[in-house]
């Protein structure tokens, strides 16, 4: 560990239960040294206080190693963006986050933390501010809601044409702000290939402690202007052996759109199980069955979980899985919420499937 990476790691792990107070300072401090800022952020503070605290403890690991984390802050420097952060604005955030950190150091802070601090500040905000500037594409698009169909009590399908056509890969998903929660963006994967009219079409379940996503189920109307950022994310249909697909409720978006997009030419065999707590939950069936009735070499297995009633497959996604023999020669894309893909991930690798074998997205 550098000595820049050792000091300020040390100086963060000595006020470790008091992190929380740190960032309720530094967002205090903030506000008063520049008011304009406060609009940057949402109206409620606190879980953007639980992220500044994992953000430090990101890019204090970023400073011991430099090289891996390079490409990873300039993508955070590009993702800032769309919160219309200036590179100017590193200098205030730099002096309150200090000041928050040598408050309640008490007599462990000195003028070596300082120097730590600022070196370590500056590296990471260069990476950033060069990621951002190195970004010819826009921070993010308008698009103005077109349909929005409640499925069932917590979920919704709603279609959006952005002014601008957004390019992405199936599999992608994109951040996605309503002005029904200004400031507060959530990702959500495009659940269709890439469409000539340019209209995205998403998944959204209302559940958790989130503010977008019940916003989006309950509060969206057609006719309204949405914000969505720049597209990301890796999922694909591997190609050298046969697939299966674990969907779980509304993560069966993505899966569709790799489905939807895969050539005619295709030789794998794609296993798509989609699993839901109730019968009820698996709202994209007859959507799915479309697919799967044009496409041969898809075997579409709906699972249900939580319903004694259900006459189909019942049971978790892993279990049904497990039930139907052997899948060592098989590789794994895995989509849901991230209890979901914790679960299936461990049960998958308990049944001797390697880590290489398995994709899904960043479970946050």
């Amino acid at each position: 560990m550098s000595g820049v990476a050792q000091t300020v790691a040390r100086s963060w792990a000595r006020i470790a239960d008091r992190q929380d107070r740190v960032s309720a300072y530094f967002y205090a401090r903030l506000f008063l040294a520049a008011p304009q800022l406060r609009d940057l952020f949402p109206i409620q503070l606190r879980p953007q206080r639980i992220k500044l605290v994992a953000a430090v403890g990101q890019a204090i690991a970023a400073l011991d190693r430099p090289a891996e984390f390079d490409e990873p802050l300039r993508a955070l420097g590009r993702a800032h963006r769309r919160f219309d952060v200036e590179p100017a604005y590193h200098d205030v955030f730099r002096e309150c986050l200090i000041e928050a950190v040598r408050v309640h150091s008490g007599t462990d802070w000195n003028d070596a933390t300082e120097r730590a601090w600022r070196t370590g500040y500056d590296l990471i905000a260069a990476r950033m501010n060069a990621g951002a500037a190195a970004e010819p594409s826009p921070p993010y698009r308008f698009a103005e809601v077109l349909t929005h169909d409640r499925r069932s009590a917590e979920v919704a399908v709603f279609t959006c044409r952005p002014a601008e056509p957004v390019r992405y890969r199936p599999g992608q998903y994109v951040p996605v702000e309503t002005g029904h929660e200004p400031r507060v963006w959530r990702r959500y994967s495009m659940a269709t290939a890439p469409r000539p009219d340019g209209v995205l079409e998403f998944h959204v379940r209302a559940v958790g402690a989130g503010v977008v996503s019940p916003a989006l189920v309950w509060k969206l109307r057609p006719g309204e202007v949405i914000r969505l950022g720049r597209p990301a994310g890796d999922l694909s249909l591997p190609t050298g052996r046969d697939v299966v697909c674990l969907c779980g409720g509304t993560g069966v978006a993505p899966v569709r759109a790799l489905v939807e997009a895969a050539p005619a030419g295709w030789e794998r065999w794609v296993h798509l199980f989609v699993g839901a707590r109730t019968e009820a939950g698996l709202y994209d069936l007859p959507a799915l069955s479309e697919l799967a009735a044009c496409r041969p070499w898809l075997r579409l297995v709906p699972v249900v979980s939580h319903d004694t009633g259900y006459r189909g497959e019942r049971g978790l996604l892993a279990d049904v899985l497990a039930r139907r023999g052997s899948w060592a020669d098989h590789d794994f894309v895995l989509s849901g919420s991230p209890a979901m893909l914790r679960s299936t991930v461990a049960a998958l690798r308990a049944l001797g499937v390697p880590a290489a074998r398995i994709q899904h997205d960043p479970y946050d």
